[in-house]
């Protein structure tokens, strides 16, 4: 037999690791993360030498920092895509507890960096950030729990991920961090759809979050300050959102020019989370619309090549982490755009920050290796035998 029962890869007896890998892995997929990677360092080499200059550091520090932490992030990425499904499991499970952990703990031991939010861990030469690991892993367990649910005689998995849900959320909310907040409830919501969930229930959930967002505005005025500034007619030129804008408008379709940007010396965040506006201004409208074409094609891909996987985890985790990935982008580029209230959520492998893109390269991983094509991995070959 050439085939393996059901499936439409050649199983190939003995085939070293990476020749498997590279013959069943996404390879476009693949190839747009190293690209957005490269346009990271690019828009690094523009958007860090200032806060460099400024913090009395070498002009390249940050650059050489990001560099390395991407280094570290593709080296996470490409050993976590050749993981099976089961090993990508075990090890968010065990990722996910261990990250959960030290969220908890955050209170006691966390700094907030002047930023007004108690999000990071410092250790000394660097920073940690609990949350951003969280999420592949919360993603992992949310789809198991799920996977099992659908099992016969299998545990109420839906409601226990919906009670961990809330249960993340709440620490999140009290940092606070309410734009992982709601990246993790789009995660579980987008899963629970796909498991089957009614509309009616979804319907119900989304206003209990609007609810939540209502008492929030009320309590926090950290949330209810960014509300009523997105709200505002006139935006303040001197605030992060008002030298973004202007950026975003002086670039035009295409830019003022390699290092001609002025945005950079006026934004604190120019690096990190306000960096599509260092890309607009010196770019142009072109640089942009090819950031956003990489992301669309990243997520469209996994979500197309999901849909012919006849395993439920494999669907739900994989599902979960395409759209969080996504709209974690969408979240950075609408907040530059005043389409979104600030949410001070990074641009994955463009952005600055060693959690971030380490996070981003094991998220990214563990979706390559559900995308990866397998023997009895297509779901239409399994209805086509079902109706015989």
């Amino acid at each position: 037999m050439t085939e393996m029962v059901y499936g439409s890869i050649p199983a190939r007896a003995g085939e070293p690791v990476l020749p498997r890998w590279w013959r069943t892995i996404d390879k476009w997929s693949l190839s747009g993360v190293m690209v957005l990677f490269g346009i990271g360092l690019l828009l690094g080499l523009a958007a860090s030498v200032p806060l460099a200059e400024k913090n009395g550091l070498d002009p390249f520090y940050y650059v050489t920092r990001q560099g390395f932490f991407g280094v570290m992030a593709l080296a996470a990425m490409m050993f976590t895509s050749m993981m099976s499904p089961d090993l990508v499991r075990r090890l968010g499970v065990i990722g996910f507890l261990l990250a959960f952990v030290a969220l908890m703990l955050l209170p006691v031991f966390g700094t907030d960096f002047g930023k007004g939010a108690t999000r990071w861990y410092s250790l000394g030469f660097a920073s940690f950030q609990p949350s951003e690991f969280l999420k592949p892993g919360f993603v992992i367990i949310s789809a198991w729990l799920m996977a099992a649910a659908q099992e016969i005689n299998g545990p109420p998995g839906r409601l226990y991920s919906f009670v961990l849900t809330i249960v993340i959320v709440l620490f999140l909310a009290l940092q606070p961090d309410f734009g992982q907040a709601c990246l993790i409830l789009f995660a579980w919501g987008v899963m629970y759809f796909v498991a089957g969930a009614p509309i009616t229930l979804l319907t119900v959930i989304g206003g209990l979050v609007v609810a939540g967002g209502i008492f929030a505005y009320d309590v926090s005025e950290h949330f209810a300050r960014r509300i009523d500034g997105f709200l505002a007619a006139d935006i303040d030129p001197r605030t992060q959102i008002g030298y973004a804008t202007n950026a975003i408008q002086e670039g035009g379709f295409f830019g003022v020019g390699v290092g001609e940007g002025t945005v950079k010396w006026s934004l604190p965040d120019a690096h990190t989370d306000f960096i599509i506006a260092v890309a607009a201004e010196e770019y142009g409208l072109v640089l942009v619309l090819v950031i956003i074409a990489l992301y669309g094609a990243i997520t469209a891909r996994s979500l197309f090549r999901l849909m012919r996987e006849r395993d439920p985890f494999i669907r739900l985790a994989g599902t979960g982490l395409a759209c969080a990935f996504g709209v974690q982008a969408l979240i950075n580029m609408g907040v530059a755009v005043r389409l979104l209230p600030a949410k001070g959520m990074t641009l994955p492998f463009v952005s600055y920050g060693g959690s971030s893109v380490i996070a981003s390269g094991i998220a990214v991983g563990m979706l390559l290796a559900f995308t990866r094509a397998r023997p009895q991995g297509k779901i239409g070959d399994y209805l086509i035998k079902r109706g015989r």
